[in-house]
């Protein structure tokens, strides 16, 4: 007790803490900025949840708020007595849950793999080879995808020329979860190898020397010092990815939802879409908005709570 108040006597006034530290906080402003106008602002937005709004009521978004209805949970009594909701969520999650097995994994092996290529000059090639996807489009992975294993794609062309029957890829939905989860996996694998190499730049190589002498092989290596290191950044990230769980993304199953029918790729995102967007219903769409804002809430704090059970820093502690 008695420390707490001799280190917040000795704490510097708020205009000097300023004068020192303005160069940090100019450079922070405009990550901040955006944060305000982009997440925190529209957050007030999540009002009309419990409204029936309207957005021709007014002159202005807030005439029209003032003047449209209040009705509390009745979006939510909607939204949670809809069987399309039900199997939305139940795709989200599914989709989710196989690619937090098949896809999360990943990133780390081919970073674990980069980092020992010895050449930095193949390392570099490699890595531009798998970064470029990630700067393409949703629009032209799909079409890459569909010129490649579509009906009249090349692995069809070649299966017929040899006399087979072609496989249904593209428009097979008891095997679409696994097509959305290899366009992520060649469009964003080799991105989120970013993060993993700068953690691995950070492991002391001493380590590594001292655990070869010591007699400990590749993979004891491996176990022993590379992954205790990359551990904080893994939890860390699958945090943050669990937070994240009910949103996979909007234009990838947009562009793929004629072609395996609404029951295999209707998530989340697409069902907003198509129950508040298209329709004028943005209370109902502000409602699933409003609830996969608290599951990812809860899940990123039971998820740090988790991680701090293992001793672990998470997305926050407390000090």
């Amino acid at each position: 007790m008695r420390h707490g108040r001799k280190r917040r006597r000795e704490r510097a006034p708020l205009r000097a803490r300023l004068r020192r530290d303005w160069p940090l906080l100019v450079m922070v402003a405009p990550a901040a900025l955006l944060l305000l106008v982009f997440h925190y602002l529209p957050t007030l937005g999540n009002v009309v949840a419990f409204q029936d709004y309207n957005p021709y009521a007014g002159d202005s978004p807030l005439q029209a708020f003032l003047h449209s209805p209040w009705i509390g949970t009745t979006h939510f009594e909607t939204l949670f007595g809809d069987p399309a909701f039900w199997d939305a969520l139940r795709n989200t999650l599914a989709i989710t849950a196989f690619q937090l097995v098949f896809y999360f994994p990943l990133p780390i092996m081919l970073a674990i793999m980069l980092h020992n290529i010895l050449s930095s000059r193949l390392r570099g090639f490699v890595q531009t080879v798998v970064y470029l996807p990630h700067f393409f489009s949703w629009v032209l992975v799909v079409t890459f995808f569909v010129q490649m294993f579509g009906g009249a794609g090349l692995l069809a062309q070649e299966m017929r020329d040899v006399g087979l029957e072609p496989w249904n890829i593209m428009s097979n939905p008891d095997t679409f979860i696994v097509l959305v989860t290899a366009e992520t996996v060649w469009k964003d694998v080799g991105w989120g190898t970013i993060v993993f190499l700068a953690a691995l730049s950070t492991i002391d190589p001493h380590l590594y020397e001292a655990s070869a002498v010591d007699g400990a092989s590749r993979w004891k290596r491996l176990w022993h010092v590379t992954l205790p290191g990359l551990r904080p950044v893994i939890v860390l990230l699958l945090i943050l990815r669990l937070g994240d769980a009910l949103s996979v993304g909007f234009e990838q199953f947009m562009l793929q939802r004629d072609a395996v029918g609404r029951q295999a790729a209707e998530v989340l995102d697409t069902f907003v879409y198509f129950n508040s967007i298209t329709t004028g219903n943005y209370g109902y769409g502000a409602a699933a908005g409003l609830f996969k804002a608290v599951v990812g809430l809860v899940l990123i704090l039971a998820a740090n709570r988790f991680a701090h059970a293992l001793g672990e820093r998470g997305v926050y502690s407390r000090s």
